[in-house]
């Protein structure tokens, strides 16, 4: 069949990942970076005088990303093997280099240091994308930096916030991972070219022994590729711990996706907040009425795929033989990708849902002005307190009150009538005008406008001015 119906299909490439996050992991992007390696390989090899022409080294480039997939192909059915199929089919278009290309190499080479490069191309689309929703989030938490929100401990009734506050604590969760991509994306180094079991045997040999050429071969090629230089030791393969490093990143976005996508969810529930609907949109094939939080479900469905994904390199990483084992090569086909097209999706959609995030100001005040009478108890017990009272009687007698209106509230279903009872009893010496100035929200969300100024200011300003280059994101849900 044509349509791709009759075989399984990836949900990461087919509903989630974006096109660009797609083409970084494509075998397209792979095999043009082997031949990239291998050029960079030949040009090295000659810049420290082994006998190759600049002849053959046009040649490369001419080659470099017209691939003869077809040539590959056949030729790995019969060899069984990979990277030496492509070094034949790039020889096939390359007569003259034939003899040159991989010299001194092993399959690693392309390998390992393709790996790196494609990681790194992800992690800086990633962050990319991470940088614009912490620039979302920052609109988002200035605009609403004012407007008093109940806030939850235990998801229990707890002191006022701002609804602007709230959003901060998302984006200090980002803000680390943030860090925490930018310090693992300045680490990573290439593998370079170390031979069968790392110790650059083979280039020994091609050098007549001359160690300093040695020496001064993998720095060469780093710079070639764009990086700053190479691991300095290593077995056959760069330490799979770098793949570790890389998941961890990947599951530490995930786990602050959760954490944001799961509050909206709650507050979609108390009808507070609410993630964009669109008019034609489905929420569930029995109820009509119903407006599902169905991007942040997403959200949190992909992210615990991607926090159980990091389990895959730390298992790997652990249970390397020696110089090398090949339990790593499947595991990392699956493991890495995915878990990048997973958090790529996770991000897009972290995008749409804050771009699009709906606040029922309303609802907002109506919740919290039913639970700011039992929070104003300990104003109303310092005020009387000032005026002559005892506190310890002060704060029983409010105790009880607290507990009445609180059964009117949950036995009987009726208002809260606290400020009544407290205005009916001398020992308080106030009355229901003096209370009623205790009901303004503003006078109970503490610090909570100047942190959140503070933190968009002293935090998050700089990261979006060192990173202005990265804003304007705007994400595309397929589905």
């Amino acid at each position: 069949m044509s349509n791709n119906t009759d075989r399984y299909v990836s949900p990461l490439s087919e509903r989630y990942a974006s096109k660009e996050m797609q083409y970084i992991f494509s075998p397209d992007m792979k095999f043009c970076t082997w031949r990239k390696l291998w050029i960079a390989l030949a040009e090295t090899e000659k810049e420290l005088g082994l006998p190759i022409t600049e002849e053959q080294i046009e040649e490369l480039k001419a080659h470099s990303t017209d691939i003869n997939y077809e040539v590959a192909k056949a030729r790995e059915k019969e060899v069984r093997h990979d990277v030496m199929s492509h070094v034949y089919a790039y020889g096939v278009q390359c007569p003259k280099a034939k003899g040159i290309i991989h010299l001194g190499a092993t399959s690693c080479y392309v390998g390992d240091n393709t790996d790196i490069i494609v990681m790194a191309e992800a992690l800086k689309l990633v962050k990319k994308k991470l940088v614009n929703v912490l620039y979302e989030l920052s609109s988002f938490a200035d605009k609403y930096k004012d407007l008093p929100t109940l806030a939850f401990t235990h998801f229990q009734p707890a002191q006022p916030t701002t609804v602007g506050k709230r959003a901060t604590l998302w984006m200090q969760e980002f803000y680390l991972d943030l860090e925490d991509l930018d310090y693992v994306l300045s680490t990573m180094k290439l593998l370079g070219s170390k031979g069968t079991t790392g110790t650059q045997a083979s280039f020994l040999e091609l050098f007549d022994g001359n160690m300093e050429k040695v020496k001064a071969l993998d720095p060469m090629i780093a710079k070639k590729m764009g990086f700053q230089s190479c691991y300095p030791v290593s077995g056959q393969t760069y330490s799979r711990k770098v793949d570790t490093r890389v998941l961890n990143v990947l599951a530490g976005i995930a786990a602050s996706a959760t954490k944001m996508s799961n509050d909206i969810r709650l507050l979609q529930h108390l009808k507070e907040v609410e993630e964009p609907f669109e008019k034609s949109q489905i929420g569930s094939s029995a109820m009509a009425y119903k407006r599902n939080p169905m991007r942040s479900e997403r959200i949190a469905s992909l992210s615990r795929y991607v926090i159980a994904d990091a389990l895959n390199p730390a298992i790997t990483s652990a249970t390397q033989w020696f110089e090398r084992t090949l339990d790593d090569s499947a595991n990392k086909r699956l493991s890495i990708p995915e878990g990048f097209l997973a958090v790529d999706g996770i991000l897009d959609l972290c995008l749409n849902v804050v771009d699009g995030l709906v606040v029922y100001p309303k609802v907002i005040e109506k919740r919290l002005m039913s639970e700011l009478p039992f929070m104003a108890t300990e104003n109303i017990m310092m005020d009387a307190v000032k005026k002559g009272g005892d506190r310890q009687e002060l704060h029983e007698r409010i105790r009880e009150l607290s507990m009445e209106a609180g059964k009117r509230v949950k036995v009987e279903g009726l208002d809260n009538n606290l400020l009544e009872l407290i205005a009916r009893e001398p020992v308080f010496m106030t009355t229901p005008e003096e209370l009623e100035k205790t009901m303004d929200p503003s006078r109970y969300i503490g610090c909570a406008p100047a942190q959140v100024e503070a933190f968009l200011k002293d935090v998050i300003a700089p990261v979006m001015e060192e990173n202005k280059q990265l804003l304007g994101v705007k994400a595309e849900i397929n589905v």
